[in-house]
């Protein structure tokens, strides 16, 4: 059976897969599985934040989740639009037993999703979410707390909420006569996003924020670095920025253009926290970080630990050891210090901070491997993984790259889909190693 809860939370085409019933359900269940609950005083009913992103599915969702919630006893708020991170950071400071944000990131206007943060502002770990999953399939339609309904009110306030935070983290990064290209997705960052700059003196060109509740992520964003490039260029800038749709994460452009992902800019903020004594322990990094990362931090004398994709995971890891800053090579990065949650304007202020005058380009904090990667399909993406045949390749393939690359094959967690990554210090050889490594791929669909 498919599991209802992907690697960031129940996400498909809003009316389609994420309908209005299923939000209901997942309010429902949230609550009545006690992963929202009051302990601390009897009677107390649970409080429940709901922020979302610009799509125009996003209102729809949003009542149906709070309808669903309230009607199981919880008191919900509807904080509006306002970026992810804002969740994970208000849940804990004003005390909500859960935070629901209703958001697909950096996917299509068409589709939305859900995802639930408990009361430490972490999103909620797979023993949870299963619980809700099994939940939403098995309760009954007239299951509430008796009597007991909640009410829904708005929640005023968040964007300025979010901003504060960032001048508490920030309040002393002056970026008085830096100019700085943004691009905000037409998302959630539309507001966050340039506010937070100018609040550090920099001046600011902006594009991507004008959210129509259709044009989220279309050639804008974090998928479309190119956006950002060519505003870099037409306008000067010192630097830019590109966030996804939901404010989670960032890429970064130099002055000349160049964009550089989340491993490298990881690599620029744990040389500085390190240099500065604020780095605690090492950096956590998922499967698909590059080759290069894991060697630059092996040379600075970093600690790496590799996890599965996605931020929570990554999120757990740090929580595991004691550290404080990890991420995702796609832009999702972490500094727990701040929020337990990919922040991307944090990220940027971060960088900014990292970077202390000095411009992008300079920067020569990890040198980046060719890296080319395969989406195959596949008739059984479990199964292929464990043919004898494509687990001898791998192993033939990752002994040949000993010392100077390596391979990556996994199925997909949303997808039919078999990903083959190899990198290698030439893209010839990659993309080499990784054509064989297809071919042993059993199943597949096509050439």
């Amino acid at each position: 059976m498919t599991r209802l809860f992907g690697t960031d939370g129940v996400r498909g085409r809003a009316g389609a897969v994420l309908t209005a019933e299923l939000a209901l359900r997942l309010g429902r269940a949230a609550v009545l599985g006690g992963v929202a609950s009051r302990d601390d005083a009897e009677g107390a009913r649970p409080r429940v934040l709901v922020v979302r992103d610009t799509r125009e599915s996003g209102p729809m969702l949003e009542a149906a989740f709070a309808a669903g919630a309230s009607a199981s006893g919880a008191d919900v708020h509807l904080a509006g639009v306002v970026p992810t991170p804002a969740a994970a950071i208000l849940v804990r400071r004003l005390g909500y037993d859960l935070a629901a944000v209703v958001s697909a990131s950096h996917n299509p206007h068409a589709d939305n999703g859900i995802k639930l943060f408990g009361p430490d502002g972490r999103k909620l770990p797979d023993a949870l979410e299963d619980r809700v999953a099994g939940l939403v399939e098995e309760l009954p339609a007239d299951a509430t707390h008796g009597t007991d309904i909640g009410g829904v009110s708005a929640f005023l306030g968040a964007v300025e909420d979010h901003l504060r935070a960032l001048d508490e983290r920030f309040g002393t990064l002056d970026l008085t006569g830096v100019r700085v290209a943004l691009d905000c997705a037409h998302g959630a960052t539309a507001v966050v996003g340039p506010e937070a700059f100018r609040r550090r003196g920099a001046e600011v060109v902006v594009i991507g924020d004008a959210p129509d509740g259709r044009n989220i992520n279309a050639g804008v964003g974090s998928t479309h670095p190119e956006a950002v490039q060519a505003l870099v260029i037409e306008h000067g800038t010192t630097i830019g920025f590109a966030f996804d749709g939901d404010g989670d994460r960032v890429l970064a452009v130099d002055d000349a253009g160049r964009a550089y992902d989340g491993d490298e800019l990881l690599a620029i903020m744990a040389g500085h926290l390190k240099a500065t004594g604020r780095l605690a322990g090492g950096v956590a990094v998922t499967v698909m970080s590059n080759y290069g990362f894991h060697a630059a931090m092996d040379a600075a004398g970093i600690p790496v630990a590799t996890t599965p994709v996605g931020d929570r995971h990554v999120v757990a890891a740090l929580d595991e050891r004691g550290w404080n800053l990890g991420g995702e090579q796609s832009g999702h990065l972490v500094e727990t210090g701040f929020a337990p949650s990919g922040d991307g304007v944090a990220a940027a202020l971060l960088l900014m901070e990292s970077l202390d005058g000095a411009s992008l380009a300079s920067s020569r904090a990890m040198e980046r491997l060719p890296q080319v990667l395969i989406n195959v399909p596949v008739t059984d993406r479990d199964g292929a993984m464990t043919a004898p045949a494509l687990l001898a390749a791998m192993s033939a393939a990752d002994e040949g790259l000993a010392g100077r690359g390596r391979v990556l094959v996994r199925a997909s967690g949303t997808e039919q889909l078999v990903r083959v990554m190899a990198e290698a210090p030439s893209e010839d050889e990659a993309r080499a190693v990784c054509e064989a490594l297809v071919l042993e791929v059993p199943g597949r669909v096509g050439a």
